[in-house]
C-alpha cells in the first residue's frame, strides 16, 4: 500500500465518525479551529513567509504572488468566513421529502455527506483553511493537495487544523494534506478509486483541464473563468466603465475577474473616453481587435485569435466591438468557460434576453463579475465555483457538498 494509499484508508475510516458527529460536534472544531489559527497566526505567516519569498526568487508574476501572499487582514477575514460557517445552517440530516406510498410505505429523501472529498488547487494558502472548514461542515473528510509553492503554509495550517479537531474528540484525518507536492501524486490522487468520492480540481486552466481529462474518480470542474462584459448602447457609460475597472483591477488573479470586455459599436468611442484612463491607472493591456484598435489606437496592441480564449489572470484584457446584443450573446456562447457573464443596458427587455439566453453559471445585469463568490452569495466559503451542470453549478456552498439517500419505514410490506 503506498503511503497516499494509507492516507486516503485513514481518511475513509475518519469519514465513518464525521458524518454522524452531530452539529454541535462539528462546530465545536469549527471553533477551535478558529480560535488557533487566530491565536497562533504568526506560525502561518512565518511559513507563508518562506513560501513568499522562494516564489519572488523563482520569478513569480506579480498577480500570482497575490493570491500566495497571507497577511494579518487576510487571516482576520479567513477566520471571519470559518466563523460565519459556524452560523450557517448544518444540511446534513435535512429531510426534503417525505411522503407515504399507497402500499403503507414512508419514503424519504435525507441529506447526506459526499464522503472523502479530495482536492488538488495551486497556490493558494487560503483555500486550505476555507476547504476544510466547509469540508467539516459539511460532514465531509478532505485530502488536500496544494501547490509546491505554498507547501509550508499548508503545512503549518494543516497541522493547526488537525490540533484543533484532536482537542474537541474528532480524528485528526479528517482533514490531510499531501505532502509530496509532485505530479505522480497528483496522478495517483486522480485515480485513488476505492478512497476518495470526488476531486475538485481549483486553479487555472491547465490544472483543471489535466485532471477533468486524466482523472478516474468522479470530477466536480470549478474555476476555468474567461467571464466577459457586454457593454450595450444603452448602458449608463460612467457605470459602465467603473465596472469594468472593478471587475478586471480589483483583483485580477481570481477567477471571476473579467478577461475579455464587448462594447457595442455607436457607443465604443464614448465608452473608451470614460474607460480607458481608469484602465491605465493599473496599467492595463489592452488586446484590441480591429475595430477597437482604431479607437484606442497605441493604447492597445492587435489581439489574436487566442486572446478570445485566454484566462489571463493578470492585468490584460481583450476588447472587441459588436454591432448588437445577439452578436455578443452569441460570442460569449462561443468562448465563454460558464462561469460568470455581465451586460451593462439601461433596457429591461435586453438584460432579460442576456439572462436568458447566455449560458454561464451566474449571470448579471449592471454588476462586476467579482461577486460570484460564495461569501457574497451568502454560502460562507466556498469550495469552488463550478462551471459544470451536473449535482451543482456556481458557487458550491454546504448543500453543494452533499448528496442525499433514501429513508424507508415499513411494517412488514413485501414485494
Amino acid at each position: 500500500m503506498t503511503r497516499l494509499q494509507q492516507q486516503g484508508q485513514a481518511a475513509r475510516e475518519a469519514s465513518y465518525t464525521l458524518a454522524t458527529a452531530g452539529t454541535m460536534k462539528k462546530n465545536a472544531a469549527l471553533m477551535a479551529i478558529a480560535d488557533i489559527l487566530g491565536e497562533r497566526q504568526q506560525e502561518w505567516l512565518d511559513a507563508n513567509a518562506q513560501d513568499v519569498a522562494a516564489a519572488q526568487a523563482n520569478g513569480m508574476r506579480s498577480a500570482l504572488l497575490d493570491r500566495l501572499t497571507l497577511n494579518p487582514e487576510r487571516i482576520a477575514g479567513i477566520v471571519e468566513g470559518i466563523r460565519q460557517i459556524i452560523a450557517l445552517p448544518d444540511p446534513i440530516g435535512h429531510v426534503d421529502k417525505m411522503e407515504t406510498r399507497p402500499n403503507g410505505l414512508i419514503i424519504g429523501r435525507r441529506r447526506v455527506p459526499l464522503g472523502v472529498i479530495a482536492i488538488i488547487y495551486e497556490a493558494r494558502p487560503n483555500v486550505t483553511a476555507d476547504a476544510a472548514a466547509l469540508c467539516l461542515k459539511s460532514g465531509n473528510v478532505c485530502i488536500l493537495r496544494g501547490g509546491k509553492e505554498a507547501i509550508h503554509s499548508n503545512r503549518c495550517v494543516t497541522l493547526l487544523m488537525r490540533e484543533a479537531l484532536v482537542s474537541v474528540g474528532l480524528p485528526e484525518d479528517c482533514i490531510s494534506l499531501v505532502q509530496d507536492t509532485s505530479r505522480e501524486t497528483a496522478n495517483e490522487l486522480m485515480h485513488l478509486d476505492g478512497y476518495v468520492d470526488v476531486l475538485i480540481p481549483r486553479g487555472g486552466a491547465g490544472l483543471i483541464r489535466t485532471v477533468t481529462r486524466e482523472a478516474s474518480v468522479p470530477v466536480i470542474r470549478t474555476g476555468e473563468g474567461i467571464c466577459h462584459i457586454y457593454v450595450d448602447k444603452e448602458a449608463d457609460l460612467d457605470m459602465a466603465a467603473e465596472i469594468l475597472y472593478n471587475a478586471k483591477c480589483s483583483r485580477p488573479s481570481v477567477c471571476n475577474a473579467v478577461e475579455c470586455v464587448l462594447v457595442q459599436a455607436d457607443v465604443a468611442g464614448a465608452f473608451w473616453k470614460k474607460a480607458l484612463p481608469l484602465l491605465q491607472e493599473k496599467n492595463v493591456e489592452l488586446r484590441a481587435d480591429a475595430r477597437a484598435q482604431k479607437l484606442l489606437g497605441d493604447s492597445a496592441r492587435p489581439a489574436s485569435e487566442s486572446d478570445w480564449d485566454t484566462e489571463y489572470d493578470d492585468y490584460i484584457l481583450a476588447v472587441r466591438t459588436v454591432d448588437e446584443l445577439e452578436e455578443a450573446i452569441a460570442f460569449i456562447n462561443a468562448h465563454g468557460t460558464g462561469h460568470s457573464e455581465s451586460i451593462v443596458t439601461g433596457n429591461y427587455f435586453k438584460a432579460q434576453r442576456f439572462l436568458d439566453a447566455v449560458d454561464a453559471a451566474a449571470v448579471y445585469v449592471n454588476a462586476s463579475t467579482r461577486f460570484t463568490d460564495g461569501g457574497e452569495f451568502g454560502l460562507g466559503a466556498e469550495i469552488g465555483i463550478s462551471t459544470q451542470k451536473m449535482h451543482a453549478r456556481g458557487p458550491m456552498g454546504l448543500e453543494e457538498l452533499t448528496s442525499s439517500k433514501y429513508v424507508i419505514y415499513g411494517e412488514g410490506q413485501v414485494r
